[in-house]
């Protein structure tokens, strides 16, 4: 007898098993999602959705960029987003996604560089942006440099457009 209980015994036993699993994947999902909640609203990660260049001192590393923007030339005709994103709806939010995962996990594990400097991918979104906005200026300019990839950045010459006189 005792062989023929412990053959029925295992199958009762996955049996509970299986019907704990839904009980236990959804206490694992509610606790993710939860804690994402909390995170986001804690961040302040909706803001980021938003053009208002506030959102940018949410993180207080940003504060002298902010400063100086609202002392630049550019302060009364751009945002943050209008220079640091690009202006197709997809590839902005595309753009946020990525910058805000590199962001979020260089600030939770502390290992982002002081001053904070802008990373190649971005460097040429901004690039691009300059040249779109301007494009007139630098149609007339681009013409001596011969191929446009061989141009020095915006920036190279007009570092202290976006966010006023550097120190």
């Amino acid at each position: 007898m005792g062989g023929e209980e412990g053959q029925h015994r295992g199958p009762r036993l996955i049996r509970g098993r299986m019907r704990a699993l839904p009980l236990v994947l959804s206490v694992v999902f509610g606790t993710l999602l939860g804690a994402g909640v909390f995170v986001l609203n804690y961040a302040e990660g909706l803001a980021y959705l938003s053009n208002d260049p506030a959102a940018c001192v949410n993180c207080h590393i940003m504060q002298p960029q902010y400063d100086g923007w609202e002392k630049s030339p550019h302060h009364a005709v751009a945002t943050c987003n209008d220079c640091h994103t690009p202006h197709s709806l997809v590839a902005k939010y595309l753009a946020k996604a990525r910058n805000g995962w590199n962001h979020s996990k260089a600030f939770t594990l502390q290992n982002f560089e002081e001053p904070i400097r802008i990373k190649e991918a971005n460097a040429e979104i901004l690039n691009d942006n300059c040249r779109e906005c301007h494009e007139e200026t630098v149609s007339e300019i681009s013409g001596h440099y011969g191929d446009d990839a061989e141009m020095a950045p915006c920036v190279f010459c007009h570092r202290s457009v976006g966010h006023g006189p550097t120190r």
